[in-house]
């Protein structure tokens, strides 16, 4: 037996989503959100008599019988990557819709969803949405889509084949082949993309034909499942209900679940047990997270299925947990299980590493997975808001290294009560390589701040030459002027000719006979010079270097990144020189 397809939907803000789907469902929850975006994670059921009024006639066109009851359709929030709703070993999807505004292309939080998609290897579609607002588009909801786009003008045919093609070349740069729907060759090997309209409904028809067939050739394996097997499932959201207290919102994947059923769910310490009291079904076509949508209490729900469940102590339950039903004798085993997938993806090390957090279990992994594809230490990763335990354990990791005491939050933010300590740097973000590109860069200031303070008591590189007719005394000590030719002259340097041994130091420096104590390239400069006599140890016209101990040296190697072009150039003369009576200097 086939259950109903588990579609996500995603893409950038504003590409549409949520229209797309209302003008499936003939809703109109696009209206109700603030600003017009989704704010929470939704689910649809589409019945196969849904998919076949929409389309039917592509279907009988192309001899596509419909053995699917229909999808149910999550709609993640368009302002977050992508809600990775997982399931154990994957995805929780079986297929995903990336809407992308043809006018706008493949933004950040594309790219984001389409790069955790390929990590889960979650087959997908493109539908290239809004058609009806290229230049001289002239809309035909009527015709099929392949016909209207033959009745266009030819300028308006070109742009809309140069904006499709720029988004099958961006899709090229992250590993995929791309095409228009109906010029691919081969669906194993190639990524469908779909021009719609949520406004005219041009390509919807299109859209569902392409994912019902696509469902059915290559899908249909894991389409099968046990209807008297114990549910499985994974909590969407957990809310507030009036008459009911705490619910949960969840994605049933497998099996059947009933009222009055025992089933653990997976919380941030031990799971949760619980008996189901109450089950309810969005009605068909209606919208999870509409509030005037209609539920119908139902006694059980089988997979796949959005449901609503009412039950005793959901609230230490959140997003993007585990649940199970099982009998009563096996609480203990699923809990063991459940334990183990949660800590699968929690972390909690003694050692050095960030702090991080996210909303629920599926965004954390994600999260997770690229901090460490980026070798990003963690110490510590978890869901929630960002607590005062958490900038406290940032601040250990700041004690063990400066450039690990910060917090990444990807859509969370601060507890109330939470006060950010000065040595920690708490970044938060709704698209995850945002979050950490911000991170990776105060890294970066972070570390040459570091370096810079470093680099303060060492001697820097320069390279000086005794000006002819500037010497205002031969001794006791010598005054000379001098230029720079290359890096800084600070007071206190030492000085050495090109036989490598130091004679002297810049003891102080004067210009236009003001005291000062560092000068840059191209100054010309009093300097006394303690220890030697003009015409004796040193002559006019004679190049001096700064005398850099060996140890000094090879700190700069470290450092080499807070030197100048200029400065590296002295030190590659200065280490010649050294080299000269010892060939393993610095080395």
């Amino acid at each position: 037996m086939l259950r109903q397809l588990i579609v996500t939907v995603m893409g950038n803000v504003d590409a549409g989503k949520t229209q797309l789907l209302d003008t499936i469902r003939n809703t109109a929850i696009v209206e109700s959100e603030p600003g017009k975006i989704t704010q929470s994670i939704g689910c649809s059921i589409i019945t196969a008599d849904t998919i076949k009024k929409i389309c039917g006639h592509l279907l009988e066109k192309l001899n596509l019988p419909i053995k699917m009851p229909g999808f149910v359709i999550i709609d993640t929030p368009g302002h977050a990557a992508f809600t990775n709703l997982r399931k154990r070993g994957g995805n929780l999807a079986d297929i995903a819709i990336v809407v992308i505004d043809i006018n706008e292309g493949v933004k950040l939080q594309t790219q984001e969803s389409i790069e955790i998609l390929k990590q889960y290897k979650t087959p997908f579609v493109i539908a290239l949405n809004k058609i009806d607002l290229l230049p001289g588009w002239n809309p035909s909801p009527s015709a099929g889509l392949l016909e209207n786009i033959q009745k266009q003008r030819e300028n308006v045919m070109l742009l809309l084949e140069k904006r499709l093609y720029e988004i099958v070349g961006k899709l090229s740069e992250i590993g995929f082949n791309a095409e228009r729907f109906d010029r691919i060759e081969d669906y194993t090997k190639q990524i469908a993309i779909i021009p719609t309209s949520a406004v005219t409904k041009e390509g919807l028809p299109e859209l569902l034909m392409v994912m019902t067939g696509l469902a059915q050739k290559f899908l249909e394996e894991s389409l099968k499942f046990n209807v008297k097997g114990n549910a499985k499932g994974t909590v969407l959201e957990v809310k507030e209900e009036k008459g009911l207290g705490t619910t949960i919102d969840v994605i049933l994947y497998d099996g059947t679940l009933k009222q009055n059923d025992t089933i653990v769910i997976g919380s941030l310490n031990e799971p949760v047990a619980t008996k189901v009291k109450a089950l309810f079904e969005p009605v068909p076509l209606a919208e999870m997270r509409d509030k005037k949508a209609k539920f119908s209490p139902v006694r059980e729900a089988a997979a796949a299925t959005g449901v609503k469940i009412s039950a005793p102590e959901l609230d230490k339950v959140v997003a993007g947990m585990p649940l199970r039903s099982c009998l009563p004798d096996e609480v203990e085993r699923i809990k063991e299980e459940i334990k183990r997938e949660v800590e699968e993806v929690i972390i909690e090390t003694d050692k050095g590493g960030i702090v991080t957090k996210a909303d629920s279990l599926g965004s954390l992994e994600a999260l997770i997975k690229i901090l460490k594809e980026k070798n990003i230490e963690i110490k510590k990763a978890s869901i929630g808001n960002i607590s005062k335990k958490d900038i406290s354990d940032a601040e250990i990791s700041f004690a063990k290294d400066p450039l690990q005491g910060a917090v990444l939050g990807f859509n969370v933010g601060l507890m109330p009560d939470v006060k950010v300590h000065q040595n920690v740097t708490v970044f938060s973000h709704n698209i995850i390589y945002k979050l950490i590109e911000d991170f990776e860069k105060w890294q970066e200031s972070m570390k040459k701040e570091l370096e810079s303070k470093e680099i303060i008591g060492l001697h820097r590189p320069c390279k000086v030459q005794l000006m002819k007719g500037y010497v205002f005394r031969q001794s006791n000590p010598a005054v000379v002027g001098v230029e720079i030719l290359a890096g800084t002259l600070k007071t206190g340097t030492p000085l050495m000719k090109s036989d490598g041994i130091s004679i002297t130091e810049a003891k102080s420096m004067q210009q236009e006979q003001e005291n000062i104590e560092n000068a840059e390239k191209g100054k010309q400069i009093a300097v006394s010079l303690p220890n030697v006599t003009i015409g004796r140890q040193l002559h006019e016209g004679d190049i001096l270097y700064s005398a850099i101990p060996e140890e000094q040296f090879r700190r700069f190697k470290e450092l080499k990144k807070t030197l100048s072009e200029e400065e590296i150039a002295v030190l590659k003369e200065i280490t010649e020189i050294m080299r000269k009576a010892s060939p393993m200097w610095g080395i």
